[in-house]
């Protein structure tokens, strides 16, 4: 998984979700759940690579971080409950569903 386009349908795949564009640029894609309007996705260019800012339970941050360079602390978010996915191919796809998922359920609970 590396192109925003494929970000947006994985996402998209989970119940009552939408693809926003809050800032009114381009840019920036976040996907929201419906019933509660939380943002579990921020998808974004940065570098010449897609970049997804995904929430984390706290314990799990560093594991991320240490097993994947581009897992790195979140850009732009509060570093100790998101991660950044740095999509440039060295992420396996499932680890990056994965995470995705997390955040969705993490957002879905609040």
């Amino acid at each position: 998984m590396t192109t925003r386009a494929e970000v947006i349908r994985y996402s998209l795949t989970f119940p009552h979700t939408f693809e926003d564009y809050p800032f009114h640029d381009p840019n920036w894609t976040c996907m929201r759940i419906r019933t509660t309007n939380r943002i579990f996705a921020w998808i974004f260019e940065r570098h010449g690579n897609i970049w997804v800012n995904v929430k984390c339970e706290p314990q799990w941050l560093n594991f991320w971080r240490n097993a994947y360079e581009s897992v790195v602390p979140a850009y732009h978010m509060n570093k100790r409950h998101w991660n950044s996915l740095i999509l440039d191919g060295t992420i396996p796809r499932k680890d990056i569903e994965r995470m995705i998922a997390e955040s969705y359920d993490l957002c879905s609970l609040l």
